[in-house]
């Protein structure tokens, strides 16, 4: 299982259903569809998102290895 981490890359919106789906092995745009289908129901689904967007760290930057000049 991979980390709880918003990819730097693959995001819609913030990166949030594609970490949830990262994380548990699911496609992300599956994590989306059920995401989107879930505002049929009542409930706080648009400030879950917001939260998460804000909890969720994101991925780390790839580190560049700078030569010394010669």
């Amino acid at each position: 299982m991979a980390t709880l981490t918003r990819p730097r890359t693959g995001r819609v919106i913030a990166g949030v259903c594609a970490a949830i789906g990262n994380r548990f092995g699911m496609s992300p745009n599956l994590v989306r569809l059920l995401f989107l289908l879930s505002f049929l129901l009542p409930g706080p689904q648009a400030i879950f998102y917001l939260v998460a967007w804000i909890v969720i760290p994101g991925e780390p930057e790839a580190v560049r290895v700078v030569s010394a000049p010669r």
